[in-house]
């Protein structure tokens, strides 16, 4: 017994318990049911604990004995609080042991703390100053981002429980949330059921009630007879008697009550933090730092849109005095959180188009007009106007900084290849960037297939070959004045091609430059880049963006993607940029047929996918994860490739592609897919874009209710781009009323910027607001879907930047520190 807890019992009960927090008490932690696990767990946690009074509570619990699954929500609820609770103690107590032992050869520490307590802290201050936050403690709330007494100003509630409601005991109606203040008349230790726990007996001047605590019988030494205490939850009723069970209660004291009788905060939590222990040290902070924040807003704006006081509003968010009020500092807060996003893009465009001139380009009609008519098809409405967008940002003399929003098929490609021709007439050079090989290759050949159609000269140089036997430098004449050279740069090509592709870059004997990541190499100079262009632009980070843009003397950028994002949100987004949408599909194109199916009709699909492919066509098979996972209860890629292959489609070659394949082998198998060498490709979400196949005309989809409708719409959009039918088949996990809802959505819409807007409307901006990617400030309170404070924000923004520059960019100015501080680092200023 005298040996230290195992950690990895206790850490694996506790995670397993905050997972089923999470998915609302329905016992799916955990694959058969949270009882089967609790019973193999119990005598693990048990090993080592050599404290009697947590060993006592520990055996009250019963994990072994549990019946949660004919529990209802609430007792399972109140269960977990107590078994969490249990562990909290069990950590406190193995901190304060680790505390009160000093280090051989070393005297303990006397009285630091009390001196420390007296430094009055800045905000940027570690939370360990705050007591009982220990630097464990302190590395949990980091999980959360929070590091300084500044953040945890910040780390606001995720929601509030009502108990504001206070009545008197004779008042109080069952199944209610509800607060009484009372007066404990007695408190015990009793049983309660085949467990231990607290009764307690308290009353005012209009009566008593019962109030029970399960499986928490230390609760009972904290009740003094005689002493008030506040009592918060629901009531309900047991043998004809009113009884509150396991609710929240606080001791009345001289202190404000923040458990109970209030709008009680709900913080996010993470291993070892607990409800009670977070509002506390919340509550600390705020009271003892909030008011030193600076106000960073100016007046006048805050007065136009009647905003409350930073201070206040931090006050507010975290203890609100009613719902009024929470609304109100919610409201200054998520209007900061989008008025610095807008402020940080504005000054982020300024730099790129006024810090440096830019290179205007003479645009040739008689060159456009040429090239366009040599082509079969003839641009759509969107894409002329789009084109006139572009070639309008060309002839300025500063640099363009366009986003090209297109779906896959809308003919966005024609649109840079315009550019680009545009740039090597006026003697520059462009370089269009890809996230994959495959798509590059794509590129490469489309662009090619377009200056031969309107090439009087096609002249193939004869250089070395890659891997689908096509050069990788091509040149064609009778386009330009001179003959236009293009070449593919790529990860995969020899050391001995890409030096010599490198050197012709250097001297600018390549025009147009198609490739990956290769392209940002150190190893290639632009003498005279005019264009970036970047395709599938989500799929690179900031940093690689300005890598490219960095290759020439402030080039035009255009960057382009087929992810459709609502136009609101993509104005919030990429503020820096200017938008342009191709909103219409060529005529002819076919639309891909989709069909969901519930989850016993799966062989019919696979049914259909075996004529197709007996028809000579492909098909592709998408898995939301790579391994099957105890937790998550998905199809997982690896294991369906394998049982696809050997039971499904024996007499079919099959291929498994996945995030964590090395990048070389991910290139390898969609090679072969797109040769027609796999009739079948089994994927996670890595073919979202970049595979262009247009034999493979079925997508099944596996767990199609774990994917947002836009990424829904990308795996359609990989079938039904040659002439022939597309098909789109959706299977859920579970066959929910909400998954049913939102792939009937996907049967009814083909339009991705309408199935977006669905998209936000279920599932939030999560999806598209990559944050890490894009560089941009995490939004913590402010929601793209409240599209009336996002306009307000973007109106005062945009005015502010406009009339008084000065004061966004003086980073000693409140506005400026916090705007540098949101930022971090991510803004360059002119």
């Amino acid at each position: 017994m005298g040996q230290p807890p195992k950690e990895t019992s206790i850490n694996s009960l506790r995670r397993v318990l905050e997972l089923e927090c999470n998915k609302r008490y329905s016992d799916k932690a955990v694959i058969g049911g949270l009882d089967k696990f609790l019973r193999n767990q119990e005598g693990k946690v048990l090993q080592g604990i050599d404290n009697r009074e947590l060993l006592m509570s520990f055996n009250n619990l019963g994990l072994a004995k549990s019946n949660y699954s004919s529990w209802d929500v609430n007792k399972r609820e109140q269960w977990i609080a107590t078994i969490l609770e249990w562990i909290g103690k069990v950590e406190e107590a193995r901190e304060k042991k680790k505390l009160t032992t000093p280090a051989l050869g070393r005297p303990p520490t006397v009285g630091k703390t009390r001196q420390i307590e007296k430094v009055s802290p800045e905000l940027d201050s570690p939370i360990t100053l705050i007591r009982g936050i220990t630097p464990n403690t302190a590395t949990k709330f980091a999980k959360l981002g929070v590091k300084t007494l500044y953040d945890l100003l910040y780390f606001l509630p995720r929601r509030y429980i009502d108990y504001s409601q206070r009545k008197a005991i004779a008042e109080l109606e069952e199944g209610k949330e509800q607060t009484i203040i009372a007066t404990i008349w007695q408190s015990k230790v009793v049983t309660l059921g085949n467990r231990q726990g607290t009764e307690t007996i308290v009353g005012d001047e209009t009566g008593n009630i019962r109030v029970v605590w399960f499986n928490q019988p230390y609760l009972a030494k904290n009740f003094r007879t005689n002493a008030r205490i506040a009592i918060s939850g629901i009531v309900s009723s047991f043998k004809g008697q009113r009884v509150f069970e396991s609710p929240e209660w606080e001791l009345i004291q001289t202190k404000e009550l923040i458990h109970t009788a209030r709008l009680v905060p709900i913080y996010p939590l993470t291993s070892g933090l607990y409800p009670r222990q977070v509002r506390k040290w919340t509550k600390e902070a705020v009271d003892s730092w909030a008011w030193q924040l600076v106000e960073f807003l100016p007046s006048e704006i805050k007065k136009r849109c009647q905003l409350l006081d930073l201070s206040q509003a931090i006050t507010q968010a975290h203890y609100p005095d009613n719902h009024r009020v929470a609304e109100e500092a919610r409201k200054r807060l998520a209007f900061d959180e989008l008025f610095l996003l807008q402020l940080g893009l504005l000054a982020r465009k300024q730099n790129w188009q006024e810090g440096q001139p830019g290179n205007a380009f003479n645009i040739n009609q008689v060159l456009l007009k040429k090239f366009l008519s040599y082509l079969p098809f003839t641009l759509t409405h969107a894409q002329q106007r789009v084109l006139s967008e572009v070639l309008l940002d060309l002839k300025q003399p500063k640099a363009m900084s366009r986003l090209l929003q297109g779906e896959v098929g809308s003919g966005k490609t024609i649109i840079a290849t315009l550019a680009l021709l545009i740039a090597g007439d006026n003697g520059y050079q462009g370089a269009l960037m890809a996230p994959t090989e495959v798509l590059a290759e794509q590129h490469f050949d489309n662009i090619c297939n377009y200056l031969a159609k309107a090439s009087t000269q096609p002249q193939p140089s004869l250089q070395p070959r890659i891997k689908y036997g096509d050069s990788n430098v091509r040149c064609y004449g009778g386009i330009l004045s001179q003959p236009i050279t293009i070449a593919l740069l790529i990860g995969s090509l020899s050391e001995s091609e890409k030096e010599e592709l490198h050197n012709k870059i250097r001297q600018h004997k390549i025009d147009i430059v198609i490739g990956t990541h290769a392209l940002i190499q150190e190893e290639v100079e632009f003498p005279k880049l005019g264009l970036a262009v970047i395709d599938e632009q989500q799929r690179f980070g900031v940093l690689q963006r300005s890598a490219l843009r960095q290759k020439g003397f402030n080039p035009h950028m255009l960057v382009m993607t087929a992810t459709p994002i609502p136009r609101t949100m993509a104005l919030t987004i990429y503020g820096d940029l200017d938008l342009s949408i191709i909103d219409e599909l060529p005529p002819g194109r076919a639309i891909a047929k989709t069909k969901w199916l519930e989850p016993q009709y799966r062989g019919k699909a696979y049914s259909f996918i075996h004529r197709q492919i007996n028809k000579g066509k492909q098909a592709f098979i998408i898995y939301p994860l790579i391994e099957e996972s105890e937790v998550v209860e998905a199809k997982a890629a690896t294991t369906g490739y394998e049982w696809l292959s050997k039971e499904v489609f024996p007499s079919f070659k099959l291929g498994l592609l996945h995030g964590r394949m090395p990048a070389a082998e991910k290139e390898q198998v969609m090679r072969r897919f797109r040769n027609r060498e796999l009739d079948i490709l089994v994927s996670t979400s890595v073919v979202e874009v970049g595979i262009d196949v247009p034999n493979a005309n079925v997508i099944l989809i596996e767990g199609a209710d774990r994917f947002g409708l836009s990424q829904l719409h990308q795996f359609r959009g990989r079938v039904g781009r040659d002439k022939e039918q597309g098909y789109c088949l959706l299977i859920p996990e579970r066959s929910s009323p909400e998954a049913k809802e939102r792939l009937e959505l996907m049967e009814k819409i083909q339009d991705g910027f309408k199935l977006a807007e669905e998209d936000l409307k279920l599932r939030g901006p999560g999806e598209f607001f990559g944050t890490q990617q894009s560089g941009l400030p995490e939004l913590k309170i402010a929601s793209i879907t409240n599209m009336q404070l996002l306009e307000t924000a973007r109106q005062e923004a945009t005015s502010l930047f406009k009339n008084n520059p000065d004061a966004v960019k003086d980073r000693d100015s409140p506005l400026g520190e916090k705007l540098s501080r949101v930022w971090q680092g991510n803004i360059e200023w002119s």
